[in-house]
């Protein structure tokens, strides 16, 4: 179950499969037991043009084109399917539709649980976020589904005490080139021991206390242990 994850812990894909009881195949799944997920990617030759914003609060990300087959050869090429060729919804089309029951009809926002690639086969929990908005973008005379998403604050279990907003601010996301700029510097390994897995991304200065996410050397990786010891202190 996610709800054992913490955002920024790090994981494999056969762990992160295993956290949230189904075999991750594709970005978007909207039909599952526990609830939406997305995969996303900011690296370099990403398929797909994901955004994270300044605040590191607000996710935009880009709806999925269709598959390979012999009737769409050239999938970068077409319009991004809200139906398949048999009707149905896409999942574009049942994320999109989330959304509108949000914006149109003022349903709660569909809460939707972010994994993002670092590496091969290793990824980052992002946490919650609520699905706000969707629209259709022009892309090179295309097309495409974009998603608007804003984090969910949760109360951080490494931390002793969070009842502001502000100190609830330790849970934004850090940016994709810092988490991956930071894996390369410590080497996919805890600072303290060198383990190298249970991993976290952690602020050495607690954002609560003026510590940045955008600088990697304020970013570290520790191991769970490492992680739980410090708590929000600044060492």
């Amino acid at each position: 179950m996610t709800e054992e994850l913490v955002p920024g812990e790090v994981i494999s894909h056969h762990d992160m499969c295993s956290a949230v009881g189904v075999s991750l195949q594709k970005g978007m799944n909207f039909r599952l037991r526990g609830g939406p997920i997305l995969l996303m990617s900011r690296r370099r030759g990403a398929p797909y043009d994901d955004h994270v914003d300044e605040s590191g609060e607000t996710l935009i990300y880009e709806g999925h084109d269709c598959s390979r087959t012999a009737d769409c050869p050239l999938p970068k090429r077409i319009d991004q399917p809200e139906r398949s060729p048999k009707g149905t919804l896409t999942e574009n089309g049942l994320f999109a539709a989330a959304a509108r029951d949000h914006t149109k009809d003022g349903l709660p926002p569909a809460k939707v649980r972010v994994f993002e690639k670092i590496r091969a086969g290793i990824w980052v929990y992002n946490g919650i976020f609520d699905l706000v908005d969707s629209w259709i973008d022009d892309s090179s005379g295309r097309r495409v589904f974009k998603f608007k998403l804003k984090l969910v604050h949760a109360i951080c279990p490494f931390s002793t005490v969070q009842s502001s907003a502000q100190e609830q601010e330790d849970d934004r996301i850090i940016p994709s080139w810092v988490k991956q700029a930071v894996w390369k510097r410590d080497k996919g390994k805890c600072r303290e021991c060198g383990a190298s897995t249970s991993l976290h991304f952690d602020h050495i200065i607690p954002f609560s206390k003026g510590g940045s996410s955008k600088d990697p050397k304020n970013i570290q990786i520790l191991c769970g242990r490492h992680n739980l010891a410090k708590h929000n202190k600044i060492e």
